[in-house]
């Protein structure tokens, strides 16, 4: 996505979870990187931070969930030749607010208090029953001019 005669391109990103819908991972719009909102759904399918065992008793798990959706957006911006660093606005959708705690954790451990402004909203679901956070991304990363 580096092609700097079109300053508006989408991108599905190869080795990433395949949207569930007609839409981009990413998408340029002059310097801007825009990410769709991103889970912890790896390229097999499966979810990062949710199992579940031979009765079908789930163990979800907030923390290596919201680990795998930053770093699905970090590899996410990569391909745009962008990074975390580059991430000026965050909008975090939580299935449940109790769960804040150990997302907010993790999330500490990839931004900091200088890193980018931040929303954080209750949904009532998510496109999966194991998914417990999907995050979205605006990134700033001027085209080389």
């Amino acid at each position: 996505m580096t092609d700097t005669s079109n300053p508006t391109q989408a991108q599905v990103v190869s080795g990433k979870a395949t949207p569930r819908g007609k839409f981009p991972h990413i998408k340029r719009a002059g310097d801007f990187l825009f990410v769709s909102g991103t889970s912890s759904r790896l390229p097999d399918n499966t979810i990062a931070g949710a199992q579940a065992d031979a009765m079908g008793t789930t163990t979800l798990d907030i923390r290596v969930q919201t680990r795998a959706v930053i770093e699905n957006i970090r590899d996410i911006l990569q391909s745009a030749g962008a990074d975390l660093s580059d991430v000026v606005e965050v909008c975090s959708y939580l299935v449940n607010m109790n769960d804040f705690g150990g997302y907010n954790a993790v999330y500490g451990e990839f931004f900091g208090i200088d890193g980018p402004t931040r929303t954080t909203v209750a949904v009532h679901q998510l496109p999966h029953p194991h998914l417990l956070i999907e995050i979205k991304v605006v990134a700033y990363k001027p085209l080389p001019r």
